[in-house]
């Protein structure tokens, strides 16, 4: 396995995390405690859930991921090897807390007391904000992503969280903190506001990113690097997409797909891409969720590639990705396709 400093923190997480959302819907209790104690073994000490999870997500089965966690915490008794990193929601989910809600200092603090409670653990090694309150162009909203809102508001909100989350920090709480689904604007101002009133700093931003969705690579690459605020890249695999899993009309039983009634990546032009990137992998000798995952891992804006898995088949096959390296003229096949299907879905 390989490691990378979280922003200016002192932590340093593996290349790969292990993703979790899964865990309450598609994966049971025992699913999860497997994958754990085998992503562990392999070196991979990252860990990425959040309060809203399992996915997809609804009233009865949030915080189910978390609780699994905590199962599994509470008996193996290894927390100090994992690098925990959890997320309170934003606003738009009816049965979080209450109508109207958004990341502020009520929520936060409500939030923080409900996650520790599930994942039986005293502190969060990196909290972050799984999306701003203002929207998000994520979630295939950038088509008509038209954010409008109040600055000033906007900023007085970003403040109280900040000075709460140096509240959580002093305590002992939570450790490190983060975005997730941001902008650049956003994560600059986040940025500016931290330094400015000696408050905590976010150390990553958490987006989708992959072969297919790299939307953001013209501003956040350039932020993640200079402000040392890096990539935590889901959904690498873009719903198992890249796993080529879905080409032909294909639906294996378990899958992502067979759980959405309509799956937003299931159009003409992506799997046109999947095509291509399938012919790119058989042609270099590749797997091609390994060449996807390990495209992801050579980017120098990432700090940890985010796999999912929903077999232990498929979660090793993921963490043997980091042993992959593409090589220049595989890259130089992959900008080709990326110049005819930039924006795929």
């Amino acid at each position: 396995m390989h490691y990378r400093t979280l922003g200016t923190s002192d932590l340093k997480v593996s290349v790969i995390c292990l993703g979790t959302m899964t865990w309450g819907k598609q994966n049971n209790e025992a699913d999860g405690h497997a994958q754990m104690d085998y992503a562990l073994e392999r070196g991979v000490n990252f860990w990425d859930t959040a309060e809203m999870y399992a996915v997809p997500p609804s009233r009865d089965t949030y915080g189910a991921t978390e609780t699994i966690i905590g199962t599994w915490l509470a008996q193996r008794k290894k927390r100090d090897q994992v690098i925990l990193a959890t997320k309170v929601a934003g606003p738009g989910l009816a049965w979080i807390r209450e109508s109207g809600y958004q990341i502020d200092k009520k929520n936060i603090l409500a939030a923080i007391e409900g996650s520790l409670a599930r994942l039986q653990t005293d502190y969060i090694d990196l909290y972050q904000l799984h999306w701003p309150n203002r929207g998000s162009y994520h979630f295939r909203q950038n088509w008509r992503y038209t954010p409008q809102f109040n600055r000033n508001a906007v900023l007085d909100n970003m403040l109280e969280v900040l000075h709460t989350l140096q509240e959580l920090i002093a305590v002992g709480k939570i450790r490190h903190v983060g975005l997730s689904n941001e902008t650049a604007w956003g994560t600059m101002q986040y940025l500016h506001l931290a330094q400015q009133h000696h408050l905590p700093r976010m150390q990553s931003i958490q987006n989708e990113y992959s072969l297919l969705y790299r939307v953001g690579e013209q501003d956040l690459h350039e932020i993640a690097q200079a402000e040392q605020c890096g990539l935590l890249a889901w959904s690498p695999l873009a719903t198992g997409m890249l796993s080529g899993k879905y080409r032909g009309g294909a639906r294996p039983s378990g899958s992502r797909w067979t759980v959405l009634s309509d799956p937003p990546r299931d159009v003409p032009h992506a799997h046109k891409a999947v095509d291509a990137y399938y012919d790119i992998a058989t042609r270099h000798g590749l797997d091609l969720a390994q060449m996807a995952l390990a495209f992801v891992h050579q980017q120098p804006f990432v700090t940890s590639t985010i796999i999912g898995a929903t077999t232990m088949e498929q979660l090793r096959s993921n963490i043997d990705s980091i042993d992959v390296t593409l090589s220049s003229e595989c890259l130089e096949d992959i900008m080709r396709v990326y110049k005819e299907y930039p924006i795929p879905f």
